[in-house]
């Protein structure tokens, strides 16, 4: 099947010591909170061992990445920078999703 959604993916480096008080932000607020902006249909969020989390955010369209961008993201950064202010590095990178296979 093809398709354009776009994948807006967030990687977080954290301290070992900010491990737990980062995931529990992030799964209980940070998440939440961006899905309830309509921006995104589906937020995932993946561990790679400690302290090394991905989350990958689904947009129907370029235009709600935008959107989320423009109208959403400078307050949740900001807010995220406040609880956080040290100790976490992030990369930010767009994909568009071209194809995808899946089983039955």
């Amino acid at each position: 099947m093809t398709y354009q959604a776009v994948l807006y993916e967030v990687t977080l480096q954290v301290q070992p010591a900010l491990t737990p008080a980062v995931e529990h932000y992030m799964r209980t607020h940070h998440i939440p909170g961006i899905l309830r902006t309509g921006c995104f249909y589906n937020i995932r969020f993946d561990q790679a061992g400690e302290g090394r989390f991905r989350t990958s955010y689904r947009a129907h369209s370029s235009a709600d990445l935008e959107r989320y961008l423009h109208d959403h993201a400078p307050a949740f950064r900001a807010e995220f920078q406040a609880e956080f202010p040290s100790g976490v590095a992030l990369t930010r990178e767009t994909w568009t999703a071209l194809q995808e296979w899946q089983t039955e």
